[in-house]
């Protein structure tokens, strides 16, 4: 396995957002997933198969980085501990839906 961005063989926190369709809501919901993985292709694998079985459609990915730091605001905090957990934490901007 090669050695990431840290110089460690642990796998990075990254942060991937974009926006997704249910068949429950018209139009696009913007949501934010964090989650470890090893590289890009892993994380997006993972987070596309979390969206869809939290019931979403379609997702449109819009870009991709890592988290080096615990972030500040709560959500993204909560979120972030999570995903170090081994978790796929998905945060969406949207209070239209449930």
């Amino acid at each position: 396995m090669e050695e990431n961005e840290t110089g460690g063989s642990e796998p990075l926190v990254f942060v991937i957002t974009g926006s997704v369709t249910r068949s429950d809501f018209a139009g696009q919901i913007p949501f934010n997933a964090l989650l470890k993985a090893a590289d890009d292709d892993s994380a997006v694998r993972n987070c596309l198969s979390a969206l869809a079985q939290q019931g979403y459609e379609e997702a449109n990915l819009d870009q991709i980085g890592n988290v080096m730091d615990r972030p500040e605001e709560e959500e993204f905090r909560k979120a972030y501990d999570a995903a170090l957990d081994g978790e796929v934490a998905i945060i969406v901007f949207s209070s239209d839906i449930n």
